[in-house]
């Protein structure tokens, strides 16, 4: 096989599989990793891959492009509001705690809270704790921090203090971006903190991303797939991502 149509193969697969490592494409081709190398970085060169640690993913796969809070509410609006419903079945129960991460996934949970079941809730979003705090079964902890204008989220020492002397039943974490190599991810470095911690500070972690975030990188990974509990997303995941996920030790919830 030249070159050149081993690099069309390799594009082919990759765009297939969303990921593929050095090694796999090495013993695919019966070539050297070397020379695999070599290969996607020409595949890079001309904007077909990005790669990636270990391996490559599509070139549209890999962003770092944040979207601010009020494009992102009406994006995948249907699919967000059944994975809210969905994610319901984790809320604790009476008197229980739990951790509500910034974003307009975890904002559509925090909406459909249950007026009859008496729950603290701690989160880092403006909007959320205004949609909350008129509960009467909610006791409601903000954290505060520095105000990002973009996902208006609390982030920063004061947020990362206090979360890490917390301990909640249950975190409701929202992501930009979800892949088995690079896990959850994205653009801010001020956000992953708080993400981190988040993860940290929860005894279920249980992260709501549609399906278009299942196989995309962002710059700056927050937690491993491994981290996660239950990944609640839409139909559009495949097959092929479900099981990757599910052999990460994560429940995957299709709404």
């Amino acid at each position: 096989m030249y070159a050149e149509e081993r690099q069309q193969a390799i594009s082919s697969l990759v765009n297939q599989r969303t990921r593929v490592s050095v090694t796999d494409l090495a013993d695919h081709f019966g070539v050297t990793t070397e020379t695999v190398r070599r290969d996607l970085a020409v595949l890079e060169r001309i904007g077909v891959v990005r790669r990636v640690h270990g391996g490559a993913v599509p070139a549209s796969a890999l962003t770092a492009i944040e979207p601010a809070t009020t494009e992102r509410e009406f994006a995948h609006a249907d699919q967000k509001d059944r994975i809210a419903k969905s994610a319901l079945e984790f809320l604790p129960g009476p008197g229980g705690s739990v951790l509500f991460d910034a974003g307009t996934s975890t904002g559509r949970i925090a909406a459909l809270l249950p007026t009859d079941r008496e729950l603290t809730v701690v989160t880092n979003s403006v909007p959320i704790a205004a949609r909350v705090s008129g509960l009467n079964s909610v006791h409601l902890h903000m954290l505060g921090g520095r105000v990002r204008g973009l996902t208006q989220a609390a982030v920063g020492p004061e947020a990362l203090r206090v979360l890490s002397t917390l301990r909640v039943d249950v975190a409701f974490i929202g992501t930009n971006a979800l892949s088995v190599g690079h896990g959850l991810s994205t653009p801010d470095s001020d956000e992953a903190e708080v993400k981190r911690a988040m993860l940290d500070a929860a005894q279920q972690i249980v992260v709501v991303a549609d399906s278009s975030k299942i196989g995309r990188e962002h710059m700056i990974s927050f937690g491993s797939a491994d981290r996660v509990d239950v990944l609640v997303t839409d139909s559009g995941i495949s097959d092929a991502a479900r099981g990757e996920l599910r052999n990460c030790g994560m429940e995957v919830v299709v709404a």
